[in-house]
């Protein structure tokens, strides 16, 4: 017997001449090859004779599912129609945003769709974008940075502290956040969420734990930040009782770091070989729900979300320690994300690529840019929405034309105007870059309702 485990052996032991030969040997080659023929066979044997205790095991669950009931793999064409949708801002969305979001609408699991005022194009869904379907989870209707969010942590602190303690507020940022793919924390914290069963269960997740480990409590590139900034309440009925006026913040945006990169890659080529689709909409293929890969990417999902809230929940925790003061409200909600939700009677996956979940009375937080005010808001729970609203005020110019368009000369002289201390922070991060975030504001009052304002004032990003 050879070392190397071949369709012939699995055939030898009964397996159908099918294409659970060929997704067995590939389960075998991407999470056993170092282990035993022998040891395999075995396994495989009582697979093959016992299928039903293995649905829904990290290995053998898939080819199980090639035994009972394999998925079903042929070219979906699009409708000839798009599903009902609303559009916010439209003057304001670059057209092949539009575009995005109307092939969208014609995907045969699509139930309802919606654009945010700061939408611009982006790969699959573009960003901005919302999505209702049925049954169905599209890896990049989410993104590739899954459960990015924000996180605001009010303190107790007058706004006049900014001023005198700028050097100091400044070396914290400077010296205890991380940004980017090499940064970590020298000192590192553990988490609860190292103890999900999903570290161990899903072979993909348990190869990323180290990683994730490492890059806890750490920020990504481009436009994730970490500042210190004023935060105005003006809602004298607010959920944190409040009094009205203004206090010291800090205000984070990050994502799932390398965890969620490699989760969106891997089931994002595993949709793509089930559900092939036309060129020009192959980055919306989709994974049933009712599959072993559907099932376990939601599973992968969840977890990438829930690490981001807890990169954030170490950033805070970390800075509130160094300024010795316990924070008196948080604010946070995810964008790049899917939830099931109740869309017109019916249970759906809701995808929120670049959008914020707007329910009646969801608190979030929506910046605008490293000189413009973030605004604390309250959900309006708009159905025509799909209850969402903006994640941002989402880029006017392109990385690309940033660098073409503007010096570092005028990114210095908007942060002078604007009285802005930036820690890092490229070209392609231009305050300009980005539309009016009261333009966006005012297009989606129907959406959300504005509780207080963020103004940033020391800004840190990556280098």
């Amino acid at each position: 017997m050879g070392n190397k485990l071949k369709g012939k052996d699995l055939i030898k032991l009964g397996f159908p001449k099918n294409n659970s030969i060929n997704i067995a040997l590939g389960q075998i080659n991407r999470y056993r090859k170092k282990e035993k023929k022998e040891r395999i066979l075995e396994e495989a044997k009582e697979v093959l004779h016992h299928p039903e205790k293995f649905v829904g095991n990290s290995i053998w669950g898939k080819v199980v599912e090639g035994l009972i009931k394999p998925v079903e793999v042929r070219m979906h064409q699009l409708r000839n129609t798009r599903v009902p949708f609303s559009i916010y801002g439209e003057n304001e969305i670059d057209d092949q945003a539009k575009y995005q979001l109307y092939d969208a609408l014609k995907l045969p699991i699509a139930v309802a769709g919606a654009l945010m005022p700061d939408a611009h194009s982006g790969y699959g869904l573009p960003i901005g974008g919302v999505l209702a379907t049925e049954n169905a989870v599209i890896p990049y209707g989410v993104g590739v940075d899954i459960g990015c969010r924000m996180c605001l942590t009010i303190y107790p602190i007058k706004a006049s502290y900014l001023k005198g303690k700028q050097h100091q507020l400044e070396n914290i940022l400077s010296e205890h956040t991380k940004f980017g793919m090499r940064e970590t924390h020298a000192k590192k914290h553990d988490h609860e969420i190292f103890d999900r069963s999903e570290f161990n269960d899903i072979p993909l997740i348990k190869r990323l734990k180290e990683k994730a480990y490492r890059q806890l409590g750490t920020s990504g590139g481009g436009n994730h930040f970490v500042e210190f900034g004023t935060v105005s309440i003006k809602d004298e009925h607010n959920e944190w009782n409040l009094i009205p006026g203004e206090y010291i913040g800090l205000l984070s945006h990050s994502g799932s770091r390398g965890l969620g990169a490699n989760i969106a890659k891997h089931y994002t080529y595993l949709a793509t070989k089930q559900c092939p689709l036309p060129k020009n909409v192959q980055h919306l293929a989709w994974l049933d729900m009712n599959t072993h890969d559907g099932q376990e990417y939601w599973l992968a999902m969840n977890l990438a979300g829930d690490y981001a809230k807890a990169c954030h929940d170490d950033i805070h925790y970390r800075i509130a320690k160094l300024l010795g003061a316990k924070p008196i409200a948080k604010i946070e909600n995810h964008h790049n994300f899917a939830w099931k939700e109740n869309v017109n009677g019916q249970e759906c996956i809701v995808h929120r690529k670049g959008a914020t979940p707007a329910q009646k009375g969801a608190l979030g937080i929506i910046p605008g840019s490293m000189t413009a005010p973030g605004f604390i808001v309250r959900g309006l729970g708009n159905q025509e929405s799909l209850q969402s609203a903006s994640h941002g005020a989402g880029r006017l110019y392109s990385r690309r034309k940033c660098k073409d368009k503007f010096t570092k000369s005028d990114v210095k002289q908007q942060l002078n105007i604007h009285r802005v201390s930036l820690i890092g922070g490229g070209i392609d991060e231009a305050p300009m870059a980005y539309k009016d975030i009261r333009k966006v504001m005012a297009n989606q009052q129907e959406l959300v309702e504005v509780v207080g304002t963020f103004t940033p004032k020391i800004v840190r990003m990556d280098k």
